[in-house]
């Protein structure tokens, strides 16, 4: 399906005029935290839908085609059968939105499922993941291999030296060819938040890289210091909705790194729908990468069912 933000021109009038109160913004993120807990049958609507939110992923040095059948396979029964049946929840079709692997690994997850008979896509990191630090011609190479793999959706990483020194125009036409090489593909562009400086960059940084044409931001690789925090996600989704403002383009949103929790999970789903609204809480408007965060989802949903947690031998591996 062809990406829904062809991007704009370059204002950087726009950028100039941007100061972020990091006080405010610190406020703001406390009220999420502070947030009281959702109960019971609520409570396990919300997470089943976290679920279908999530990009299943695995980045590891040792990753094989098996392990990422397995993840495939995860995907697709995100929540065991007889949780679900106890739920009447068993026909409706769960899975993640996407599985995430590495560009070698793509055909693996494709050929997996197709196997599976699931219709769920793969996205692939690219351009240097996830430093961002190789050759132009390497990285753009490298989202073409990835899409001529059977990738539809591409994760980029910036190059976070232009934010640091201030190049926005390099920036912009670096995401703009990113832009160009995915094709179809959706492009999801990865800022690296934890490493760019300030909170004002990060805004600068989100606004940039919609003009160009990101059909996502998303906060982090994963691999920083510092990954998805709520007052950077804040800034983000305040950039994605000036954006709209001024374009009519809805952007989708992708926190990424350290969500491990269902708790932690619903904190995400609860700014999103207070600061971007309903609309935004759905697959192609927002993603969480997360490799861990599903074991913890379905440990939750089976206390709901079984009134207990489960022992090591009650849930399947992830």
């Amino acid at each position: 399906m062809p990406s829904e933000n062809q991007g704009t021109e370059l204002d950087l009038s726009w950028l100039t005029k941007v100061q972020v109160n990091g006080s405010a913004v610190a406020r703001r993120a406390e009220q999420i935290q502070a947030r009281r807990a959702l109960k019971k049958d609520c409570q396990a609507a919300w997470l089943l839908r976290a679920v279908t939110f999530i990009d299943l992923t695995t980045l590891s040095g040792d990753d094989t085609p098996s392990n990422v059948q397995r993840l495939c396979y995860k995907a697709k029964h995100p929540i065991p059968e007889d949780l679900l049946e106890a739920l009447n929840l068993h026909d409706k079709g769960l899975s993640t939105a996407a599985v995430c692997v590495y560009p070698a690994r793509v055909r693996d997850a494709v050929k997996a499922l197709q196997a599976a008979g699931a219709h769920i896509p793969v996205a692939s990191v690219a351009t240097g993941f996830p430093a961002g630090q190789t050759h132009l011609k390497t990285r753009l190479e490298e989202i073409r291999m990835a899409v001529a793999d059977g990738a539809s959706e591409i994760d980029v990483v910036i190059n976070r030296t232009l934010v640091l020194t201030g190049q926005w125009e390099a920036l912009y036409d670096e995401i703009r060819q990113f832009r160009q090489a995915c094709g179809d593909a959706h492009l999801k562009t990865i800022l690296a938040t934890g490493e760019l400086g300030s909170l004002t960059n990060v805004y600068r940084a989100s606004v940039v890289a919609m003009m160009a044409g990101s059909d996502f931001i998303k906060t982090s690789t994963g691999k920083e210091t510092v990954n998805a925090t709520l007052p950077v996600a804040l800034v983000m989704m305040r950039a994605i909705r000036d954006y709209f403002w001024k374009t009519g383009i809805k952007v989708g949103f992708k926190p990424a790194g350290g969500i491990r929790t269902a708790k932690e999970s619903l904190s995400w789903l609860a700014l999103v729908k207070e600061e971007l609204g309903g609309q935004w809480l759905r697959p192609q408007l927002f993603r969480i990468g997360a490799s861990s965060l599903l074991s913890d989802i379905e440990r939750q949903i089976y206390h709901h069912v079984t009134g207990r947690y489960a022992a090591h031998h009650d849930l399947p591996p992830a």
